[in-house]
C-alpha cells in the first residue's frame, strides 16, 4: 500500500504535518528530515530542482523518517515517468482545474492497461531489477495527490475526487488568493472562506484533503478549518526567518550600544 495513504489512515485526530523542500539540496533536505516532520514536499515545480538533484534528494530522505511527496512541475506523462522511475511512490499535480486532468495525472503513475506510464526494468525505483513482481504491485503502490487553487477548481471538487486513483487533494492557498484578488493574502477572510467551503465538500466526500501555511499561526487556523493534512513553511523559509531574527536582534544590539555610549559622553549642561 502507498506510504502516504498509510500515513493519513494512521494519523487519527492529529493531521500529519509536513514542509515544502525548496532548497534542491540533499544536505539541506537531510537535516530537516530528521527534525520530526511527517511528511516532506520535494518541489520540482518551484525550486531549481532536476531528475539527478531530485534522485539526490531522495536519497538523503531514505534514511530519516520524513516521507517524501514530490511535486512534478507540471501534469505531463513523460516528466512522471522519470520521476517515478527515480523512486518516487507518491506525487503532487499543481494546477488541477478539473476532472480530465486529473484522469490525466492519474494515467501517467499507471502502467497499463490502467495507464500509460512507460515501462523500464533497472531503474531505482525497481531498486535495480531486484524488486520481485515490482510491475504487478506498483500501480497499487502510487499515490496521487492534485492540486486544487483556483475557484473554478474548487466547484469541480466533486468531480475531481471522483477520479478513481486520486488519493488527496490540496488547496494551494497562495494562488488561490491570487485568483480572488487578494494576491499574497493566504489568511484574507474571502481566501480562508473559500478554503473551508473546500474542507466541507471534502469531508462530505470522505475525501483528504490539506494546505500550506506560511508560519505555525497560519497552520493553527487551517488545523482548525478542519485539514487533513497540513505543511509549515519550507527549508529555505525556516533559514530566512531565522538569518533575519539573528540579524535584527544584533542591529538593534548594536544601535543601543551606540545610544548608550553617546548618553555616556555627554557633558552636563553649564
Amino acid at each position: 500500500m502507498n506510504a502516504f495513504r498509510q500515513l493519513l489512515k494512521a494519523s487519527g485526530a492529529h493531521p500529519p504535518v509536513g514542509t515544502w523542500i525548496s532548497s534542491a539540496h540533499p544536505l539541506v533536505a537531510e537535516a530537516i528530515g530528521w527534525v520530526g516532520f511527517d511528511w516532506g514536499l520535494v518541489d520540482m515545480e518551484h525550486a531549481p530542482l532536476e531528475l539527478m538533484g531530485l534522485v539526490h534528494v531522495l536519497q538523503a530522505l531514505a534514511g530519516t523518517k520524513m516521507l517524501p511527496v514530490v511535486r512534478v512541475p507540471w501534469n505531463d506523462a513523460v516528466t512522471v515517468k522519470r520521476v517515478l522511475d527515480a523512486g518516487a511512490t507518491t506525487l503532487m499535480f499543481p494546477f488541477v482545474q478539473g476532472p480530465e486532468e486529473a484522469r490525466r495525472a492519474v494515467a501517467a503513475t499507471r502502467y497499463p492497461p490502467d495507464g500509460v506510464r512507460g515501462m523500464a526494468g533497472t531503474t531505482r525505483a525497481t531498486r535495480f531489477g531486484t524488486t520481485p513482481n515490482y510491475y504487478r504491485g506498483a500501480n497499487q503502490n502510487m499515490g496521487v495527490i492534485v492540486q486544487i487553487e483556483t475557484p473554478h477548481a474548487i466547484e469541480q471538487i466533486e468531480a475531481i475526487a471522483a477520479v478513481d486513483g486520486v488519493d488527496a487533494l490540496f488547496v494551494g492557498p497562495n494562488d488561490l488568493s491570487a485568483a480572488l484578488g487578494h494576491i499574497g493574502e493566504m489568511t484574507h477572510p474571502a481566501v480562508v472562506g473559500l478554503m473551508a467551503q473546500a474542507v466541507q465538500r471534502c469531508k462530505a466526500l470522505g475525501m483528504p484533503v490539506g494546505t500550506l501555511g506560511s508560519s505555525a499561526e497560519a497552520v493553527a487556523q487551517y488545523r482548525a478549518i478542519g485539514f487533513d493534512y497540513v505543511a509549515v513553511s519550507s527549508d529555505i523559509g525556516f533559514m530566512m526567518r531565522a538569518a533575519k531574527e539573528a540579524i535584527t536582534a544584533l542591529r538593534t544590539r548594536d544601535t543601543e550600544h551606540v545610544h548608550t555610549l553617546a548618553g555616556g559622553t555627554q557633558q552636563p549642561a553649564a
